[in-house]
Parts: structure tokens; sequence; C-alpha cells
């Protein structure tokens, strides 16, 4: 694999620079075309990007080679819910490994999705299980426009 253009795709993602970041990783593709960590940073760029299509292949495409990839499970389903494609996001989310149970943005995004559904007793659940295991989600919460249905609960 080409260190150098992988080192650089790594800087443009953190600069912001999407179609920069894209452009170095077309100079790896080729050579380690399945690679899941390749995948995943094309993953990180696409979403960054906001280009929630092409990061949900990517996500599918990471799941095929290892249906164990966390990322591919949280960023999958976030680029599932910003496609309006919430219940599907949800459902991705619960077909996730079990180690994911102890991370609080699985349950705090759960819960998201749960809101967003109208579901409001499940999503504030997975909210107090997500503040439970990180008191910081209560302050993402605050202005999540994706927990406005349960804002008066959250309080």
């Amino acid at each position: 694999m080409n260190e150098r253009a992988l080192l650089a795709a790594q800087g443009y993602l953190e600069l912001g620079m999407v179609e920069e970041a894209l452009a170095e990783l077309v100079a790896v593709q080729s050579l380690a075309i399945s690679d899941p960590d390749l995948i995943e940073l094309r993953l990180h760029i696409l979403m960054q990007g906001g280009r929630w299509a092409d990061a949900l292949a990517s996500a599918e495409e990471l799941l095929r080679l290892n249906s164990s990839a966390i990322p591919a499970y949280i960023h999958g389903a976030f680029a599932l819910h910003e496609l309006g494609r919430t219940a599907e996001a949800r459902d991705l989310l619960l077909r996730a490994p079990e180690i994911l149970g102890a991370d609080p943005t699985y349950h705090y995004n759960i819960g998201c999705y749960e809101a967003v559904l109208g579901n409001s007793d499940s999503a504030m659940q997975s909210l107090k299980k997500s503040f439970a295991l990180d008191e910081t989600y209560r302050d993402f919460a605050k202005l999540d426009p994706d927990l406005e249905a349960i804002r008066a609960e959250l309080e």
C-alpha cells in the first residue's frame, strides 16, 4: 500500500478537505481494494463530506468484509438516518455486535432514531443508558434536533 497517499488522505480528512482526501485514496485503492482500514477511512471521508449514499455503500462493503466492524454499524446507521431511512438505521444498530452495548454513542443514536420514529418511551430508555455511560451525552441531547419531540422529558 502507498503509505504516503494514505497519510495524505488522513491529513486532508483532518483538514476537512474531502475531495482531496478521496483523490489520495484513488492511488491506494487499486493496490488494496479490500483493505478494511482503507474502506473505513473512505467511510469517514465520505461522512465528513455529507455524501451519505456513498458512505452507506462503504459501510455495507466494510460489513461484507467484517461483520463485526463496529464503525460500519454506527456510521452506516447514521448514513441511513441522514438518507431519511431512520427505521433501517435503528434496525442496523439493533443487529450490531453485543460489545456495542457498552458504547454511549450506540445508545444515544438508538435514542435519537426512536425519538424520530415517535417511540418516546424506548427513546428515553436508550438515552438514559447513554447518559449513564457518559454524562456528556446529556449536553448533546439538549441541542439535538432529532430529540425535539421529547425535549421536555429530557429536562
